[in-house]
């Protein structure tokens, strides 16, 4: 049997590369008949037949968090007869490298805008080792977007890179009542049948564009436009309460705080239209979500998830977020509920195409083609520079003495 190892700092908790990494794995363990071994450092088990080894991670100082999970990850490998290394966080060498970012360095200087760290320099060292000289048969990115910044990035051959979309589970909205659903929400938030939910949901509200949507809805607003903004997630809360006040809508805006997968599902649900206004967005996972519960969406141009989004037909696309005219006649136009209804199905059937059992399945074949290959052609042994091979060498005491501070 094929041993597969699986590899990422954090399987199955909060974060969508998290979350990719454990659907994907789950579904392929479940379905291949591969051996599957995860090497993480924190996980939460999901499938029985899944093995699981502990990775370690020493956290300070903060720049040898990436070095110390690579150089372990290393070890690991170098003990374990692995027919296939599929990786989903910058180590030094894989045979599948899964783009859920964009190259460190790119996203440093050109997205937070900011010097480079000692951090961000080894974390950037290390992804480089990987694409040149980690011997990495496919790159496989989450949209278009991602894989032509890190073709901008990396000087390599574009055949080794290609595009997979994240997926989607439709069992988690088939089986509910969503008109019920509709109706409980709406009395639960104190909501008439007559406004229009728009649902937005974020770890980080300015990023994702928060601004924007309240700046446009004030212009709705003015012009007697009914809706309700639902505020999903974590963020400056009351920054934001205050942008609504002066904007006039706050009665129209309600923050939820973070809500469990089912109770956002709830919301997706009772929900009629999706919002993200990300300044950038490698995928966008919760744009599949909401169509997955049929409801049309509009996104900025900076997020990856339009590679799925049809113009007028599922949802719209913002090329230019900061014309709160121009978000608000979109937003106006969904609010509109014959057209809004017209593009429901239209929303469901992107989902359709994009479940997580397709994902797993253009990832099978992947991992039968590298397979062929590597099965003629074995992968070479990486090797390490010896100054730096003797700099990882020395964070083995930190296993083996007394001084444990900032291991995980």
């Amino acid at each position: 049997m094929q041993k597969i190892a699986v590899v990422i700092p954090k399987y199955g908790l909060v974060g969508g590369a998290e979350q990719f990494a454990s659907e994907l794995t789950g579904r392929l363990a479940d379905q291949s008949g591969y051996d599957f071994h995860v090497l993480a450092n924190r996980w939460q088990a999901g499938t029985p037949d899944i093995k699981f080894h502990k990775i370690p991670i020493i956290t300070f100082p903060k720049y040898l968090t990436t070095l110390s999970f690579a150089y372990f990850t290393r070890r690991q490998i170098n003990r374990n007869n692995f027919s296939l290394v599929h990786s989903h966080e910058r180590i030094f060498g894989a045979d599948i490298f899964t783009l859920h970012g964009i190259p460190h360095r790119y996203w440093v200087h050109n997205i937070r805008r900011k010097k480079m760290s000692l951090y961000d320099l080894t974390t950037a060292w290390v992804e480089k080792k990987l694409v040149y000289e980690g011997n990495c048969q496919k790159f496989i990115a989450v949209s278009n977007l991602t894989r032509d910044i890190f073709l901008q990035e990396y000087n390599i051959d574009p055949q080794r890179v290609a595009v997979i979309h994240p997926g989607v589970d439709l069992n988690d909205y088939a089986t509910a009542d969503k008109k019920l659903i509709r109706a409980d929400i709406r009395k639960e938030y104190g909501f008439s049948s007559e406004e229009t939910i728009i649902l937005f949901a974020s770890m980080n509200f300015e990023i994702k564009g928060l601004d924007a949507i309240i700046l446009s809805l004030a212009k709705l607003k003015a012009k007697q436009h009914r809706f309700k903004l639902l505020v999903v997630g974590k963020g400056n809360i009351r920054k934001y309460t205050q942008m609504a006040r002066e904007a006039n809508i706050a009665e129209d805006v309600v923050f939820t705080g973070m809500l469990s997968k089912g109770n956002l599902i709830r919301l997706y649900l009772a929900g009629d239209i999706y919002v993200m206004l990300s300044k950038f967005d490698t995928f966008g996972m919760v744009v599949l979500e909401a169509m997955a519960a049929g409801l049309p969406v509009i996104i900025s141009s900076n997020v990856g998830a339009k590679d799925i989004v049809q113009e007028g037909e599922n949802g719209f696309i913002i090329s230019d977020t900061s014309d709160t005219n121009y978000v608000a006649s979109k937003i106006a136009l969904l609010l509109n509920e014959t057209t809004r209804n017209s593009m429901v199905q239209s929303a469901y059937y992107t989902a359709m195409q994009n479940t997580w059992d397709h994902v797993a399945l253009k990832y099978r074949r992947i991992y039968e083609n590298i397979l062929d290959e590597l099965a003629k052609s074995p992968r070479a042994v990486i090797p390490t520079k010896a100054g730096i091979y003797n700099m990882l060498q020395s964070l083995d005491s930190r296993l083996r003495g007394n001084d444990k501070k900032g291991l995980n």
